[in-house]
């Protein structure tokens, strides 16, 4: 039977005399002793143990550990590390059995404790290595928000991307340096934050208050983001899939935790970019030949948090060359482009979805043609809004579009 040769223990800023007598044992018997600086500092000398800090880049940390898989290996991590932690990444490469955890309070856990947050109520977040954008999704009134900081900068800008959403009255609260001597707080509201640069070691607590000039996105804490944002959500040029469209085009898609969809003719990218909104996993490939709409898709992506979407320039079918393969595809532009229904349909993972929509006589024959090949629901859908006309309101109605929605055969 595999014994656990690699313990990764989480550690407080108050140092050894915070932990536990399994996690000093493993720290003090380890050969190898492995973290940050910061805290192989906070661990008094032992004869003969080899201490090594993280290396650069990061991503090599990996196979620092696994070069001495067999060797009694310690390794510090922040708090809990199975949450956001090394731990989680550490278990990505091993077998459970080779490895033991003995974790310490995360910080979100120590926040939730000085501010008095029931820990199930509050959404914990990160931006350590990861674009500050991803926050949008979780801003809403009401909310409270756990986000562990990339740096001291980050609450100063952090204040700016919420008074920017026109939550400038929502209440900021940055701990430093939790559980340790260093321990300082600050309070502030995002509209008139004027600390300045914090601890790098800080994590920023938020309590979102909504400016009368609000306009939130719609969403329910905790289940995936609602289909069928406002059109006034997206910056576009009038190639925009419309709300009641965009919504029933969506349901279709199925988006599921964790696949990959590409949005071919992603226009200002509002189909792949709720998509990315249904789930923090969900990935998606804006294809677009045009340069000035990619610029739109990249404010969109930020502006709604999902910096991660990826953004291919160039014409379908040949920009789909060499990208992940899909569980789903919407084809929005360039349907008539020769062969690239069929293309699409192949490069579909089984059991993927496909959905296409077309406004054009021409378009629905291809669509026709490509019904008759796969099967699946070909739908009509039409929509009018009510307008002024003479004194009184009227309906016009907008082009009908034609959505073809088919499964791939397992």
């Amino acid at each position: 039977m595999m014994t656990a040769w690699l313990t990764v223990v989480g550690i407080g800023e108050d140092g050894l005399p915070g932990l536990g007598e399994p996690a000093r044992r493993a720290i003090l018997d380890a050969a190898v002793l492995i973290g940050g600086q910061r805290h192989l500092d906070l661990i008094p000398p032992a004869a003969g143990q080899e201490r090594l800090t993280w290396p650069s880049p990061f991503s090599l940390a990996g196979d620092m550990v696994l070069a001495r898989r067999g060797t009694p290996v310690c390794v510090l991590a922040s708090g809990d590390p199975m949450m956001y932690g090394v731990g989680a990444s550490l278990a990505r490469l091993l077998d459970p059995a080779e490895m033991r955890v003995l974790p310490a309070p995360s910080a979100f856990s120590l926040a939730a404790a000085r501010l008095g947050w029931p820990l199930q109520d509050a959404a914990l977040l990160t931006v350590h290595g990861r674009p500050l954008d991803g926050v949008h999704p979780h801003v809403h009134p009401g909310a409270r928000l756990l986000i562990l900081s990339e740096d001291g900068r980050t609450p100063a800008r952090l204040a700016a991307l919420l008074a920017g959403r026109g939550f400038g009255a929502s209440l900021l609260t940055v701990l430093e340096h939790m559980g340790g001597p260093r321990e300082r707080r600050l309070d502030g509201s995002a509209g008139s934050w004027e600390h300045g640069d914090c601890a790098d070691l800080n994590l920023v607590a938020v309590a979102c208050r909504a400016d009368p000039s609000a306009d939130p996105l719609p969403c329910l804490p905790g289940l995936p983001g609602l289909p069928g944002l406002p059109d006034t959500a997206f910056r576009h040029d009038g190639q925009l899939t419309k709300r009641d469209v965009r919504a029933a085009t969506l349901a279709r898609l199925a988006p599921l935790p964790g696949q990959v969809l590409w949005d071919v003719g992603a226009g200002c990218g509002s189909i792949g970019i709720e998509w990315m909104r249904a789930h923090p996993s969900c990935r998606a490939v804006a294809v677009e030949a045009d340069a000035g709409r990619r610029m739109l898709i990249e404010h969109n992506r930020a502006a709604l948090g999902v910096p991660a979407l990826r953004i291919v320039a160039g014409t379908a079918p040949d920009a789909l060359r060499d990208l992940d393969a899909p569980d789903a595809i919407f084809i929005g532009g360039g349907l008539t482009a020769p062969g690239l229904p069929d293309i699409c349909w192949t490069a579909l993972k089984p059991g993927g979805r496909l959905v296409a929509n077309a406004v054009t006589v021409q378009g629905e024959a291809v669509l026709a043609a490509l019904y008759g090949r796969t099967g699946g629901e070909l739908s009509r859908l039409s929509v009018a809004g009510a307008g002024p006309l003479g004194g009184f309101d009227g309906w016009r109605a907008a082009m009908p579009v034609t959505i073809l929605a088919a499964v791939k055969p397992a």
